[in-house]
Formats: C-alpha cells, sequence, structure tokens
C-alpha cells in the first residue's frame, strides 16, 4: 500500500486546480489533483505543502483533511490523504505534468480523471459546501481587540481565505491589528510571515486604501526578502495599487527589482507575472519602459512555462493599445 497525498486547491474564484499526466507515467493522460507520496518521518501535511511546491511552485493553506481513500489499480495499491487547500497564485509551473486547468466544482466530474481522484472528487462534491468549510472560524467575538498572543497564534494558524477574509475585516476596524499583519510578514517564522502576507494581501482586496501607507515599506524589503512567499504576496498588492502614487525614486526601485525577477531564472512563475504586470503599469508612466519589457518578454520563450508567455501575450496586447505609436513593435518574436 502505497501512502499518497493530494490537494483539492481553490483560488480566488473558488476553482479547482487538476493537473494532466503525460504518456510515460502509470496513469497517461489521466486528470489528478496534484500531490506525491509521503516521506519516511514527514507528517501528511508536510508532505502536501513539499510536493506543491515541488511540482506546482504555488504557495497553499491547508483548510481541512478529508477522508482518506483507499484505492487498487491492480498493478498497485495506493492510500490517498486528501485536502482542501487554498492559493492566491494563479499560475503553477509544471515540472511533472503537461497540462493544467482551473476548473468550477459542478465541471470536474466532465474529464478523465484517475480512479482513485473520481472518488475523491464525489467526496468532496458531496461533502463541501462552497462557503462552509471553514465558516467555524467566524464566531461571535466581534471585533474585540486582541492581545499580541491571540492574534500571533490566529494568523500562524490561519486555516483558508474565510479566516483571511475575517481577519481583513478586523484590520480594518484595528489599525494595531493592520500593523501586526505588516510586522509579522517579515518573521523569521516562515509560515507566519506567509500567511501573515497572504491576509495582508485579503486586505488589500476589500480595502485597498488601508494598504497605501505600507507600499513604501513593501517596496524599500523587495531587495532583501529572503521569503519568496511573502515577496509573491507583497508584489501581488503592488501590482494592483495606482503606482502613480509612488515618487520617481520608488518607482525606480521597483522597475529595477521586476526587471531582475523577470530575467532571473529562479524567480517563481507568480513573481515574474506580478513583475510583469508592474513594469506594464510603469511603462504607462514611462514608455521608455515598453521596448525593454518587451524584450525580456521575448527572452522568456524558453522557460518553458506556457502560463507567463501567455501572460506576456496579454502585457503586449494591452501595451500596444495604450501606447498607440509604439504597438507595431509590442508583438511577441
Amino acid at each position: 500500500m502505497i501512502n499518497v497525498t493530494c490537494a483539492i486547491i481553490r483560488n480566488e474564484e473558488n476553482e479547482i486546480l487538476v493537473v494532466q499526466r503525460g504518456e510515460k507515467t502509470d496513469h497517461p493522460f489521466k486528470w489528478e489533483f496534484p500531490g506525491g507520496k509521503l516521506k519516511d518521518n514527514e507528517t501528511e501535511e508536510e508532505c502536501i505543502i513539499r510536493e506543491i511546491s515541488e511540482e506546482l511552485s504555488l504557495d497553499i493553506v491547508i483548510c481541512k483533511r478529508m477522508a482518506v481513500t483507499e484505492y487498487d489499480y491492480g498493478f498497485k495499491k495506493i492510500r490517498l490523504m486528501p485536502f482542501v487547500c487554498d492559493t492566491l497564485d494563479e499560475l503553477p509551473f509544471l515540472s511533472e505534468h503537461i497540462a493544467y486547468k482551473w476548473l468550477n466544482s459542478t465541471d470536474i466530474k466532465k474529464i478523465d480523471l484517475s480512479e482513485a481522484d473520481i472518488i475523491v472528487a464525489d467526496n468532496y462534491l458531496m461533502n463541501n459546501a462552497t462557503a462552509a468549510d471553514d465558516d467555524h472560524f467566524v464566531s461571535d467575538q466581534g471585533q474585540k481587540a486582541y492581545n499580541e498572543e491571540d492574534l500571533r497564534s490566529m494568523v500562524g494558524n490561519m486555516m483558508g481565505r474565510k479566516e483571511a477574509e475575517w481577519l481583513a475585516d478586523s484590520a480594518f476596524e484595528n489599525a494595531e491589528i493592520l500593523r501586526k499583519l505588516l510586522e509579522y510578514s517579515f518573521s523569521k517564522d516562515k509560515k507566519l510571515a506567509f500567511r501573515a502576507s497572504w491576509t495582508l494581501s485579503k486586505v488589500h482586496d476589500k480595502y485597498p486604501e488601508l494598504i497605501g501607507s505600507d507600499l513604501q515599506v513593501m517596496i524599500g524589503s523587495l531587495e532583501s526578502l529572503e521569503n519568496e512567499s511573502v515577496q509573491r504576496s507583497f508584489l501581488r498588492m503592488i501590482s494592483m495599487s495606482d503606482l502613480n502614487s509612488l515618487n520617481q525614486k520608488l518607482q525606480g526601485i521597483l522597475a529595477d527589482h521586476c526587471f531582475k525577477m523577470l530575467r532571473s531564472g529562479f524567480s517563481a512563475i507568480a513573481v515574474k507575472a506580478y513583475s510583469m504586470e508592474i513594469i506594464y503599469k510603469l511603462a504607462i508612466i514611462y514608455p521608455e519602459l515598453a521596448n525593454e519589457l518587451l524584450s525580456t518578454i521575448n527572452l522568456l520563450q524558453g522557460d518553458g512555462s506556457a502560463g507567463i508567455l501567455a501572460r506576456g501575450h496579454i502585457i503586449l496586447k494591452k501595451l500596444a493599445g495604450t501606447i498607440k505609436d509604439r504597438g507595431s513593435s509590442l508583438t511577441l518574436s
């Protein structure tokens, strides 16, 4: 019996990620929920976070466990341990699969899933109310003030979008919570830092005006940030902000950093995607950046990521429509 974890990963639109296996695998061209084998001395939670990071370069937050599924394929028996997870990322980097899709839950059964994954899908669809998974967190505590220990524990153990949104509402009511979320984002505790920055991103989604004054701190920290998960969250917020409000020095720092991330062979796909969007916004302010962005996107054609190339086409199309006198040259070679 092979112990395997898998993840039902939901994005901001509550769509679910499925990935397709290649031709030379145990289940050629079948679709499945991503995951992998449990290693010795590794918990199931550690396994699924590691596997999703290694296979897809995605950051996930585990929301809950589902019932274990056992299946006998004849040539192997597996014990599948599924987790429901949330992510802010939308562009997985495929290192072991040949394709991916984000699907509405109603479409999950319409694709050719592996047999064990069909059982997992049935269990999820049967037992999952769209927004009820993590409603247990929303209690009658109201907007009371939290002491440091309570808040730190709450952020460090946050489980999913509902909790992040609830904390975002709390931050709107209590400026101290907002300040602590930014402080925790720089913690050496990588789990705490990721979840704090993830929650800050939800604050930005709901109350963007609250984050405006903190953009300078985020931009100033990008070059020294070692936690890539936090960098993703910061770049996501910056990419959705009005960059005209920044002074020229900050705009320059941002442009330099984002071009560096685009040209780096080690940057995550999400980091590249947000960097591309940021440079596009800066190119609207400084049109001379447009051709440099074009050249950089052309260089990305060799990295093997269809997702980032598709994003590049979208960015160039937007640039061509905005900077009309340069539009003829803004096409991928």
